[in-house]
Parts: C-alpha cells; structure tokens; sequence
C-alpha cells in the first residue's frame, strides 16, 4: 500500500510489524473460504492497518515455505484511503517510508522485490 505523505507529498509504503515473527513486511493475510484474491488483499490491508485500500495494478504472486507448508500471497499496487492504524497483537507498529528505506526494513529479501514491481506497475517513480 502507498500514499503521498502529507506533510511533503512524497511517495510512502506502509510496512507492518509483526510481534509473532519479528518481522516488517507488506500487510497481508490468509485467505477465507469463498473469497477470491483481491477481496483477501482489501480485507487484510483493513485489518491489519486500519486503511482503507484502493487497489490498482496487480503486482505478483509470491510464493513460499512456512513450516513445512507451501503458502503463496498475491499483492496489488494498492493506494491507501481513509483510515488510522491501531496497534493489535498480529500488528503492533506501521511505518509509512519512502521506497529506499522501506527496502531497507523490509526482513525477507522476497518482499524487497515488490517495492520496484509497486513503482514500475502504478507509474510512482
């Protein structure tokens, strides 16, 4: 998710916290039953930061292991509405950051990859 910081008008990307892997990534979340993959993005950009996402280009697909099971999660460029974040137990911390530093804070190598998808694909550079 992105937006232009209001304070300047430069271009962010929110990275979340997660206190159970002390991890930054890119909001995301599991899949329900019935649903299909762009409502799961909106949903878990709403839950795990309170923004509300107005999705764009579809990015990619990333795909890995966690404990022995295969997972796969597939992003949208997605601009952030209205919205305020409230600390959770599955999110504690957000951080808005230019591009640069959010790749920097970014723990898995994976996600580095689709901050240049999110810029090339919804023209932000």
């Amino acid at each position: 998710m992105w937006r232009r910081s209001p304070s300047g008008g430069e271009l962010e990307i929110c990275l979340v916290h997660r206190p159970k892997y002390d991890d930054w990534s890119h909001p995301k979340g599991k899949l329900e039953h019935g649903e299909d993959w762009l409502a799961c993005a909106v949903r878990e950009v709403a839950e795990e930061t309170g923004y509300a996402a107005h999705p764009g280009p579809y990015l990619q697909a990333v795909r890995y292991v966690v404990q022995d099971r295969p997972k796969e999660v597939r992003y949208w460029a997605a601009e952030a509405g209205p919205g305020r974040f409230t600390p959770n137990d599955e999110v504690d911390r957000l951080l808005w950051l230019p591009p640069a530093a959010a790749r920097e804070r970014l723990t898995q190598p994976r996600d580095r990859a689709l901050v240049d998808a999110l810029l090339t694909a919804a023209h932000l550079t």
